[in-house]
């Protein structure tokens, strides 16, 4: 690993710890329900599921981004470090995300800004405050944002405004934020939802890419059950805001999938493969499934 790309590796085997995760929102609506989850350091995890299904609620909430209800009992851990807990997010929780990556499905950069300069935003938990405010960076860190840059195949990009780059662009230029940042969890948010088929391939690449060269935990929600199948080791599915299957991509069958995303299977599958007779629905899917892309 070269010496910009240095993490603070967290001391333990698990990364992230969540347990009796409950969240309500207006209108009683039970978004997560009782969520048990552990994540061990270096794994690669999709989270997959129908729209509505908790999945963005859940990174939401492992980022500290949004609070748990307060009349249960619950936590959650990111490196042996509480993030939140009874639904009361951690005093320190601007330290605990710095070592926390968030790749947003709108990208999240200013357009106004270089590509450089969005990638340097990852900086700003470790330098002063007043540096941040008037883009000030140091040429080392300026080499860093580069190589960070260079990794994800865009370096030629680093002067262009943020607002010229396709979207599969943009993505990438985010995920070499979490690079600069030094992430050891990144968090990614349907991060291929509005690319096309080559440049969601190419996202998903560079991710896999950075959890094997990196060791980099990963967690991603993903609506192309095809992508989960095909680069990930552990697939979660989550129903109605329960985990309802937590196992190898090979344990997968048609009729888990139907049940997972009910009346959006449709997107999933050629109306044949939804007619299958029960007696091959519960085998595992094979590679050869043509999954529609959402």
């Amino acid at each position: 690993m070269s010496n910009w790309a240095k993490r603070e590796w967290f001391p333990m085997t698990t990364t992230l710890k969540i347990s009796n995760l409950n969240k309500h929102f207006s209108g009683n609506k039970h978004v997560l329900r009782g969520i048990d989850l552990e994540v061990r350091s270096g794994e690669m995890v999709a989270l997959i599921g129908a729209s509505g299904s908790g999945k963005s609620t859940l990174l939401r909430h492992i980022a500290g981004l949004v609070a748990a209800d307060t009349q249960t009992e619950s936590l959650i851990e990111v490196g042996g470090r509480c993030v939140q807990h009874n639904g009361r997010i951690a005093k320190d929780i601007r330290s605990i995300r710095s070592k926390i990556g968030f790749v947003f499905q709108q990208f999240n950069l200013v357009d106004r800004l270089s590509v450089q300069t969005n990638v340097l935003v990852g900086l700003l938990h470790a330098i002063p405050l007043w540096r941040g405010l008037v883009h000030y960076f140091h040429p080392s860190e300026k080499k860093q944002a580069l190589e960070s840059l260079k990794r994800v195949g865009i370096h030629e990009c680093h002067a262009q405004r943020a607002s010229t780059l396709s979207g599969g662009q943009q993505q990438r230029a985010a995920i070499a934020r979490t690079l600069v940042q030094g992430a050891n969890l990144v968090l990614a948010d349907e991060p291929i939802a509005s690319l096309d088929p080559e440049s969601s391939r190419n996202v998903i690449e560079i991710l896999k890419n950075i959890n094997k060269e990196d060791g980099c935990t990963i967690l991603v929600s993903l609506h192309q059950v095809e992508f989960a199948k095909r680069y990930f080791n552990r697939i979660i599915g989550l129903q109605e805001g329960q985990i309802v299957f937590d196992g190898a991509p090979s344990e997968l069958t048609v009729e888990l999938l139907k049940k997972l995303y009910g009346s959006q299977a449709n997107e999933l599958f050629e109306p044949e493969q939804l007619s299958t007779p029960s007696s091959s629905n519960n085998s595992a899917l094979s590679p050869s499934f043509n999954f529609h892309i959402a």
